[in-house]
């Protein structure tokens, strides 16, 4: 929490002051009893002695004093609102190691689902754009905020062929943000698809998710360069490492090929353009992290201020203290 005005939190030394007061107070009354000579009068006089009970009201008087003395510093908090317009790109690797079973029931529909749960924690104005990626990118969906055409394409992928990770990372660049060339060309229809529906996002925010679990082993662009290009169109790539360095995948009567995840060159596609790296060994490891990625992408972090909240708290103590003041102490009318 901050504060609009934090030397108004000076004011916060009258709350011990007040309580030195207090006390000094009690202790006078103390002595003034002790003169009354008259015992047995003083007796008749006093039937209850109020013990803790003579504490309670002004002990809720200077808590409510104590935050108005707050409200008055204008407390700040950070509250995550939805964007108004974003664009998120997920690049899901769809390569052959992607039906390795060391996640259950294997990467890819690990993958699918925990994609769905992303889209199940990000805003509804949010839009999403699916690049898909084996041997060559597939561009399934430029950013849209249908959410249900994103479910079903994601639901249309499936694992096979090697990993152009780098020419699908620069995809996903290129349909984040009108400004990214297209490596097939200008005049390419999907370049011009892209470009229409982009058009009027130009100003939108943009991020990109890449999952993959192997390393880069065709294409024309190394994931360092397509990282590089993601950097200049200030687009932060948020990149997961999908799988266990134990997973293999069946070789159909070649035996098993190891099928480990490339850690390192994801982890500095993620430094480079300003991500986040993140590693997942298990599907619960996968849902946790694009549990996350939903938040941090989906929603924008803006002060609040809370004054009203403590004018409120302080009203509500003040209106205890006196209540129990009149009960208690037999001054109600």
């Amino acid at each position: 929490m901050s504060f609009g005005l934090p030397v108004a939190l000076w004011g916060l030394t009258l709350i011990p002051l007040a309580a030195v007061l207090y006390a000094l107070a009690q202790r006078s009354r103390t002595r003034y009893a002790v003169r009354f000579t008259n015992l047995d009068l003083l007796a008749d006089l006093i039937t209850k002695t109020p013990r803790w009970r003579r504490h309670l009201p002004p002990a809720l008087f200077l808590l409510a004093l104590g935050s108005l003395l707050v409200g008055l510093a204008r407390p700040e908090t950070i509250v995550l609102v939805p964007k108004d317009e974003a664009n998120v790109v997920l690049a899901v690797d769809t390569s052959g190691s992607m039906a390795a079973t060391d996640i259950v029931p294997d990467r890819l529909s690990a993958a699918q689902e925990a994609a769905g749960s992303f889209l199940d924690h990000s805003p509804e104005n949010l839009r999403v754009g699916l690049v898909a990626f084996s041997g060559m990118p597939v561009r399934m969906l430029p950013p849209t905020d249908d959410q249900a055409a994103v479910r079903d394409s994601l639901g249309l992928l499936r694992a096979d062929g090697g990993t152009a990770m780098g020419d699908a990372l620069l995809h996903a660049v290129q349909i984040s943000s009108p400004h990214a060339e297209d490596p097939a060309g200008k005049n390419s229809p999907a370049f011009a698809e892209t470009e229409a529906a982009l058009r009027s996002q130009e100003k939108s925010p943009a991020a990109i998710i890449l999952l993959s679990d192997g390393t880069n082993t065709t294409g024309e662009t190394t994931p360092l360069q397509a990282a590089q290009e993601a950097r200049e169109h200030n687009i932060p790539v948020y990149t997961v490492a999908l799988g266990t360095p134990e997973g293999v995948v069946d070789g159909i009567g070649e035996g098993d090929k190891p099928a480990p995840s490339d850690k390192q060159t994801l982890r500095r596609v993620a430094e480079i353009t300003g991500g986040r790296f993140f590693a997942s060994s298990s599907a619960a490891d996968l849902a946790r992290i694009y549990d996350d990625l939903g938040s941090t992408l989906g929603f924008a972090r803006e002060k609040h201020e809370i004054t009203s909240a403590f004018v409120a708290a302080a009203c509500a103590l003040l209106a205890v203290s006196g209540t129990l003041s009149a009960l208690w102490f037999n001054r109600l009318p």
